[in-house]
């Protein structure tokens, strides 16, 4: 989301605020928020991004059905697949970022994920959304039409777009991707944050050896996430071509299941 400077000047005349507004395609009804007005405009044929074929031949059933949408867009299911930690996740983002920062959400995430980031940021915070799917930039936008800070858009995590960000979220993404595209992901993020951002990854990890989900999570994963086993098995940092140019910290969660990894640019 870009920020302006109320008084600013732009091209024939046109404020900085006039510039900045969206151009929509439907009109803004009385007291409706130009960001709300978008939730409801449909996407131009400018705007369509491949879907990864990994999307449509593996997760189609989970993110482009919209019965799957709608019941998994629930906390009650959120915290489930999570084994309870999904707000002890969302948590220990938010406290890697600060109100007002402008800040990149690299996929469409189910439950209120988005919406308690968008929260944290505040009215003079940035909130820009990326996801490849339609169905999910149309229902997010839904979801976050009350807050002006948040903007969604459709774009690849690889090729996120608009310049640089404060900070960059990538919650639970990485294990659903080619290896390739993993790393395709981690460069391109990490060339998108500002010197002193943070980039921070929460996803799987390789739970201890006595895990009572261990075995569960591994048959989770043979039957429905075929490419997750990967980061069991290697660190999000080997997914940077560049890594020595940046600080990692990594922590983990409920028993090793979980990982948060940190990435600051220097």
């Amino acid at each position: 989301m870009s920020r302006y400077q109320p008084g600013l000047s732009g091209p024939a005349g046109e404020t900085a605020a006039q510039a900045s507004t969206p151009s929509l395609a439907v009109p803004l009804a009385q007291g409706e928020t130009a960001t709300a007005a978008e939730s409801r405009a449909p996407l131009k044929p400018s705007d369509a991004v491949p879907l990864p074929d990994y999307l449509k031949t593996t997760y189609s059933w989970a993110y482009l059905n919209p019965v799957s949408r709608a019941l998994f867009d629930q906390w009650f299911v959120v915290q489930g697949i999570l084994w309870g930690n999904a707000g002890r996740l969302v948590r220990s983002v938010l406290e890697e970022v600060e109100p007002g920062q402008r800040v990149l959400q690299t996929a469409c995430v189910y439950g209120s994920f988005s919406n308690q980031l968008a929260e944290h940021l505040g009215p003079e915070g940035a909130l820009d959304v990326i996801d490849v799917a339609p169905i999910q930039v149309h229902h997010t936008r839904r979801k976050l039409q009350k807050l002006p800070q948040a903007k969604v858009r459709l774009a690849d995590a690889a090729a996120p777009g608009d310049g640089q960000y404060d900070a960059v979220c990538c919650f639970f993404l990485l294990h659903e991707v080619p290896r390739a595209y993993k790393t395709a992901i981690v460069d391109a993020l990490l060339e998108t944050i500002r010197p002193g951002g943070r980039v921070v990854f929460v996803d799987y990890h390789r739970p201890h050896a006595l895990h009572p989900l261990k075995g569960l999570m591994k048959v989770v994963f043979a039957a429905l996430e075929p490419y997750a086993h990967e980061i069991w098995d290697e660190e999000i940092r080997q997914y940077a071509t560049r890594g020595e140019a940046y600080e990692w910290r990594k922590s983990t969660f409920f028993g090793d299941l979980y990982q948060k990894v940190v990435v600051r640019r220097r």
